[in-house]
Order: structure tokens, then sequence, then C-alpha cells
């Protein structure tokens, strides 16, 4: 498998995965001419992406879709309770590429696994997995739980929203005091310091590489995200670099990632 996250936070969001025979796209937060350019980087045309599989409804995670999927006849896959939020934005994906799950489904000769996330809006994660290998996108959720990790457990990478600094998002002056409880709140976002205690789990579990997601610009910075992490990790014994690495995913193409 190769994997690279193109874009990443309240600007836009794209993951992509590949496998000897199949290439998705977890999110599409870009417009169609920049998911054009940044695939285009890794020499992958929209001929060639054989689906889109949608977290949630927010613009940062669907605002390429409508006119990618139409230019290049790509089928869409949204959780059931998540296309009621999606139907009345596209307005030019067809009918036929509309592609409602529930449970586990295949794309080529991927698995995905989809679990539900505590979220503002009908919100899932997802494990993707091919030749022995899983790979799991967890990003916008306020909280964790048990079923979320029994879920992610075991990933050989994974993509964990690490989205605000709690000190950062109390100063910010930018922010209304509604919008900092939201984001603080059980179904807003992950702060660094929930991300940590995840990440923890997922690392005892046999997780060998992580990459923090969906920062926010405003609240958290990648140094800021990764030093308070690595240094909490490490008062717990996990030393980062040792048996596991993290790395930052930004708001341009990062680390590739080939698991074999």
């Amino acid at each position: 498998m190769r994997v690279i996250n193109l874009s990443s936070g309240s600007d836009g969001n794209l993951t992509y995965i590949e496998s000897e025979h199949s290439k998705i796209l977890v999110d599409d937060g870009l417009s169609c001419k920049e998911t054009e350019n940044r695939l285009s980087l890794l020499d992958v045309s929209g001929n060639d992406i054989d689906a889109i599989v949608l977290t949630h409804e927010h613009i940062d995670h669907i605002k390429g879709v409508d006119v990618f999927s139409k230019k290049y006849n790509i089928p869409v896959y949204a959780h059931n309770e998540v296309w009621p939020g999606l139907n009345d934005k596209f307005k030019r994906v067809e009918d036929k590429n509309k592609k409602i799950f529930v449970d586990t489904f295949e794309v080529g000769d991927f698995v995905i696994e989809p679990v539900e996330i505590p979220h503002d809006v009908k919100c899932f994660g997802f494990s993707i997995l091919n030749g022995g290998k899983k790979v799991c996108v967890l990003t916008d959720l306020g909280h964790t739980n048990e079923k979320i990790f029994q879920h992610m457990k075991g990933a050989n990478l994974a993509y964990i929203e690490a989205n605000h600094d709690l000190q950062m998002l109390k100063n910010c002056a930018k922010y209304p005091l509604s919008l900092k409880m939201r984001i603080a709140g059980k179904n807003g976002h992950l702060s660094n310091d929930a991300s940590a205690d995840f990440i923890e789990k997922m690392v005892n579990s046999g997780t060998k590489q992580i990459v923090l997601s969906h920062l926010s610009k405003e609240t958290n910075s990648p140094e800021i995200a990764y030093n308070y992490i690595c240094e909490k990790l490490e008062k717990k014994g996990l030393v980062e670099g040792q048996t596991f690495k993290i790395d930052v995913a930004l708001t341009r193409p990062t680390t590739i990632f080939r698991l074999k």
C-alpha cells in the first residue's frame, strides 16, 4: 500500500491510499483543480481513482467531491446516515455513483470498515485493510471510547486528530466562547491531550506509525502538537523514534508511507 495525506486541517482534508489494484480518496475537501494538482505529484490522474470515501458532510471534507466525481465518473461512498446531509450539496454526482454503506464494504481489493465517531454531525472513521495491512483514519471527533479503540487497534498506520492545544483554545481571541465550547465539547474535536491518551493505547496495541491530523491553524501548531504529545508519551515510557514514530499532517502533501 502507498498512503499519503495531501491536505489536513480546516482548509481541506484529502488522503490518498493505493494498493496494487485499487486507488481511493478518503474525503476531498479541496477544489477539483487542486485535487488534480496534488494527485499529479504522485503521477495519479482522476481517471485512476476508484472511489471517494467520505467521513461526513462538512465542507472541509467534501468541497471537491461534486465536480471531481462528475468529471471522472467516480463513485462516492458515504454512510446511510451521512447521505441526508450530502444530497443537497451534491448537484453533479450522478445517482449511479451515490454509494451507500451501513457496515463493512469493499472497493476493489480494499476492505473498508467504518466506525461511528462522536461529532456534531453524523461522522465515521475508517479502517482500510489490504494484504494484511491496516490503515486507520480518525479525525473530527470530540472524544474516543472503547468501541473506537477496538476498531482501530493494531493499525500499521493511523491518522489521528490532534486538533487543538487546550490553553491556546482558551486564550484564542478570534473565537467566540460558543465556538470554543463546541470545539472542546464531547462532539467537537480532539485536543493534543486527548490525542496523546488515545495514541498511547494505539502504540501499546502495536501501531508503529502515527500521523497527527486535522490541526487547527488558530489554536495549535505542528511543533506544539508534536512536542506536547511526545513529552506526554515519554512520561509513560513510550519514546518516539524507538518502537514507534510520529509525523504531522499539514495543509500541503507530506510523508508518503509504503506498507509492504
